[in-house]
């Protein structure tokens, strides 16, 4: 039986904040135009699932020193992108640490900071970049009954709040770690994916009216209240990541996906 402090704590455990970040400067190098990734969340599925533009993806995974997300979660993510998405060169992983913010808590402002300052790869050719930050601390909209693990903001850029997580898998009957982060990445990953209704149509009514973005079905990896103590809860307690039901696989099928 989970704690009831547990519980309590994990209110809004997969928030998505679905809101685009808007850049006025954008900076450019002779082999990426940045602005091609700095464009709304789910925008760029098609891209993501098919084979058609973009035949590689790379994932540029960044950590600040110390908050190295769990070589399981890495590679759990990995078989979700292959598992989803049709690229004839494959996936490629690129590790990046950075140092030390001394910070405590982080606004999406100065997340976004984080990523001009220090991302490297971007669509270039024929492969499409990703760019997955995780931070040690919290979210500035955390409040003493939510908290916020993930946050995807551009169409190739999403933020997970690694210390927020270990403090949640410190917890007494907690999930194990790397369980609760892989369930964060793949919800996030999800979104910039085009789920639900995202940029990923719908083939059929399965987005959650009181919750848009969100499947209905609430066994699906997509569900809203796995953002809930209660649901997250119910979701992780067969020790096994929340997968996506059928109508989202088939919306991202019907987007060049698997």
């Amino acid at each position: 039986m989970k704690s009831t402090f547990f519980q309590f704590f994990l209110i809004s455990i997969l928030f998505l904040s679905c809101n685009s970040v808007n850049d006025e400067t954008l900076e450019g190098d002779n082999n990426a135009n940045v602005v091609n990734n700095r464009q709304a969340t789910g925008s760029s599925a098609y891209d993501l699932l098919a084979n058609n533009n973009f035949n590689k993806i790379v994932i540029e995974f960044a950590y600040i020193e110390g908050y190295k997300p769990t070589a399981n979660a890495k590679n759990n993510f990995k078989n979700f992108i292959e598992s989803r998405v049709n690229k004839s060169q494959g996936v490629e992983f690129i590790e990046k640490e950075i140092p030390s913010t001394g910070k405590i808590e982080y606004t999406l402002n100065e997340i976004v900071d984080i990523e001009k300052e220090y991302r490297t790869q971007y669509n270039k050719n024929k492969t499409i970049a990703v760019w997955v930050l995780f931070v040690n601390g919290k979210s500035s909209n955390d409040t003493n009954s939510s908290a916020i693990l993930g946050t995807a903001y551009w169409n190739t850029s999403f933020v997970i709040y690694e210390e927020t997580i270990r403090e949640l898998s410190n917890s007494t009957f907690a999930p194990e770690r790397s369980l609760l982060e892989t369930s964060v990445i793949n919800h996030e990953f999800g979104h910039i994916l085009g789920l639900t209704n995202l940029g990923s149509d719908l083939q059929s009514n399965h987005e959650d009216p009181n919750h848009p973005k969100h499947c209905i079905n609430e066994d699906c990896l997509m569900y809203w209240a796995a953002e809930t103590s209660q649901g997250i809860g119910s979701m992780l307690s067969s020790g096994q990541v929340p997968n996506l039901d059928s109508q989202c696989l088939e919306d991202l099928r019907a987007n060049g996906g698997k």
